[in-house]
């Protein structure tokens, strides 16, 4: 199956159906990929990363691990994770994360700009954005004080995380515009659908 690119600090969004799989991968590595998911039919149904914490018992979300919804319904099923370290607290970086972060450098619509793009022919518009999961970005949180940091991904080349469909979506998909997120350069990420491994009785 050959992947699609997501050029670098750009973005997508597609259908995935119940029951197929997402797989998204970092091909050279050190390169952050923000995710969202919305159900097909009606997209103020949103993956909810306090949701997901509370009912998967953790933060650290890796294979085993389900995206929960804000309506408490499971969107997403993760089935190999060989990056094991993902962020489901900080938003989609954006024109006034530039602003705040970067003074110096040049402001990008970042990751909130692509995906509000991406995601506009399906309806969805920028405020129903909400946190992202945000696949292999590494942000450690001090146990004592609660300060986190963004430092650059631990993802080595072909490193990927796979994700079934728990029901009809809508997925939002980028590669991270943020210097801190990657590290203080800008890859491209890929990722495939396989659409022929339906074993969840699909809604429509």
């Amino acid at each position: 199956m050959r992947p699609v690119e997501i050029p670098p600090r750009s973005g997508t969004a597609f259908t995935l159906r119940t029951g197929e799989v997402l797989t998204v991968i970092d091909p050279q590595g050190g390169q952050v990929s923000d995710c969202l998911a919305f159900n097909a039919f009606d997209p103020r149904e949103v993956l909810s990363n306090g949701r997901t914490f509370d009912y998967e018992e953790t933060v650290a979300l890796t294979a085993g691990n389900r995206i929960w919804s804000n309506r408490s319904n499971p969107m997403l099923e993760i089935e190999e994770d060989t990056a094991g370290q993902h962020d489901f607290l900080l938003t989609p970086c954006s024109e006034d994360t530039f602003r705040h972060f970067y003074p110096d450098k040049p402001v990008h619509r970042g990751c909130f700009g692509n995906l509000a793009e991406a995601l506009a022919p399906f309806g969805i518009d920028p405020d129903r954005i909400p946190v992202a999961f945000n696949l292999f970005m590494n942000v450690p949180v001090d146990r004592q004080s609660g300060k986190l940091r963004v430092l650059p991904p631990q993802t080595r080349p072909g490193d990927f995380i796979r994700l079934r469909a728990q029901m009809d979506l809508v997925i939002g998909l980028t590669a991270c515009s943020a210097y801190d997120s990657c590290g203080g350069t800008f890859k491209p990420i890929h990722y495939t659908v396989d659409r022929g491994q339906r074993e969840v009785p699909s809604l429509a």
